[in-house]
């Protein structure tokens, strides 16, 4: 690594580590744990995650069971969003059977739906479908009300995006492939999707972000009792601010790792190497 690129690497750390000096300063003059911990309470949360906190099991406990949730709501979205982006954006006709009725859910928060949600689901989960594994706190944390938010809240970015990515194909592409004789799944795997993947990429990634953001507002839902949303929400009862600071970096930083883990795929495609 050249010295350029050491400078370049370091220059992102000056704001974070002026951030936690601020904060550290700030802390030690209040004086008040409760409203504003210091840095070193937060890291001792954040050191020992495997060490229960409160009645809520431990740091890690909570983030698997987060984490579980929204890949359960991000992979449901992308199984239905992905499939009904390609069609919209391929078929006139399903674009115009469908687009006005997506363009008015499109804007509905997915919090809004928690009413609804709750009164249809209530706290019924994996659990009821699978008593036999009820034991498991995994599959016991899973609850339907939490996957169907995080899914409303995916669904939209990625469907509106693999819709532009099919309407960006040229049709030159698509003439020129019939012209030499491409039946309609040859034309779908070999040059619909492909020529759209770019677009498709980016709204899963936008589409998962949303969903992560979704997640921790829902487990703070009655009825909830795991999840890093809901320990957030239960320290603030007790006034644990060390807590909740803790479960927000922890947040925080699983929202970087999954947008970098889609920024390295992004750059792994064949367009970004050409």
């Amino acid at each position: 690594m050249t010295v350029k690129q050491c400078q370049m690497a370091a220059s992102r750390f000056v704001l974070p580590v002026t951030i936690a000096g601020l904060w550290q300063v700030i802390a030690v003059y209040l004086d008040k744990p409760t409203v504003l911990p210091q840095l070193n309470t937060v890291a001792a949360v954040l050191f020992h995650p495997t060490a229960k906190i409160l009645i809520t099991g431990s740091l890690l406990d909570n983030t698997v069971i987060s984490l579980a949730r929204v890949m359960l709501g991000f992979l449901l979205a992308t199984g239905i969003a992905v499939p009904m982006g390609l069609m919209m954006g391929y078929f006139p006709v399903v674009e115009r059977f469908v687009d006005s009725t997506v363009e008015m859910f499109r804007p509905i928060p997915p919090l809004a739906w928690v009413p609804l949600i709750l009164a249809w689901f209530g706290i019924k989960g994996l659990s009821d479908l699978f008593p036999s594994m009820a034991a498991s706190s995994l599959v016991a944390g899973i609850q339907f009300s939490t996957v169907l938010i995080i899914f409303i809240g995916a669904s939209f970015p990625i469907l509106l995006s693999t819709i532009q990515g099919v309407k960006n194909i040229p049709v030159e592409y698509l003439e020129s492939t019939r012209t030499l004789g491409a039946k309609r799944f040859s034309l779908l795997f070999k040059v619909i999707i492909p020529a759209a993947l770019p677009l498709i990429v980016t709204g899963l990634r936008i589409g998962l972000g949303i969903g992560w953001m979704c997640l921790v507002a829902a487990e703070m839902m009655p009825g909830s009792n795991c999840g890093l949303g809901y320990l957030i929400w239960y320290a603030y009862e007790l006034l644990r601010a060390d807590i909740i600071v803790a479960g927000m970096i922890v947040i925080g930083v699983i929202g970087f790792l999954m947008d970098r883990c889609f920024r390295i795929f992004e750059q792994q495609l064949s367009w970004h190497n050409k």
